[in-house]
């Protein structure tokens, strides 16, 4: 089992907040862990790390301006935690400019369940979409991208908007929360029940809508680079 907290945007416009216990399954961990603490977005007001963003707050994105945040979730990623899920046990350094000049501007640590838009005539082919978002812990190298084994306790987060978001965080374009598409997630009954309770903005199932980006896996792409 696993603490998750959440901070959301009340329908009257107030910030409230609860914590409650969930089993510690990929589909509820991948909602509260794509940014470690000290990760910079642009807001309307400026910079902000991502511990300090609060729902109302509007977040600059990469294609559609400022939107307002609605959710934010956390929850602490412990290493060497023999029952913990693998992939909760390490986040992943990118160093800077390993993306290309300016991506990101500086060092930054993202959490495991963070993606990021890639572009490629692979994607093109497979999608249709000039881009697709890609786990980035796909692009670890070893060298400028890199698996990172906290010492001690980190808080993760995500964070969510009334769609799924193109965020821009240190000159990387990453996505915002959103489930996939809601017939893959692999939760039934209580805790299909349970899982919707951590949105309260979210009526039903149906009501985190459509991706608006397709997901894929580098290794779908490995096909097109060989060619």
């Amino acid at each position: 089992m696993r603490r998750f907290e959440v901070v959301h945007l009340a329908p009257n416009g107030d910030i409230a907040d609860f914590a409650r216990v969930a089993p510690a399954m990929e589909a509820f961990e991948e909602a509260f862990s794509a940014f470690a603490r000290g990760t910079l977005f642009q807001t309307e007001d400026g910079p902000r790390a991502v511990e300090d963003l609060l729902p109302g707050d509007r977040v600059k994105t990469a294609d559609r301006g400022f939107q307002p945040l609605i959710w934010k979730g956390s929850c602490s990623l412990i290493a060497n935690i023999p029952e913990q899920a693998s992939k909760l046990r390490s986040l992943v350094r990118v160093s800077a400019d390993s993306l290309g000049f300016g991506r990101p501007g500086r060092d930054i640590v993202l959490g495991p369940s963070a993606r990021l838009f890639h572009s490629s005539e692979g994607v093109r082919t497979m999608t249709g979409r000039p881009t697709a978002v890609v786990p980035v812990r796909d692009f670890a190298d070893g060298v400028n991208i890199v698996d990172l084994t906290p010492q001690t306790a980190v808080q993760v987060y995500h964070l969510g908007f009334e769609e799924q978001e193109r965020l821009v965080a240190d000159g990387i374009e990453l996505e915002s929360f959103h489930p996939g598409p809601v017939h893959r997630l692999p939760l039934r009954g209580d805790l299909l029940d349970l899982y919707l309770s951590f949105f309260p903005h979210i009526p039903d199932l149906m009501g985190f809508g459509a991706p608006r980006f397709p997901r894929l896996r580098l290794a779908d792409l490995d096909l097109f680079s060989a060619a």
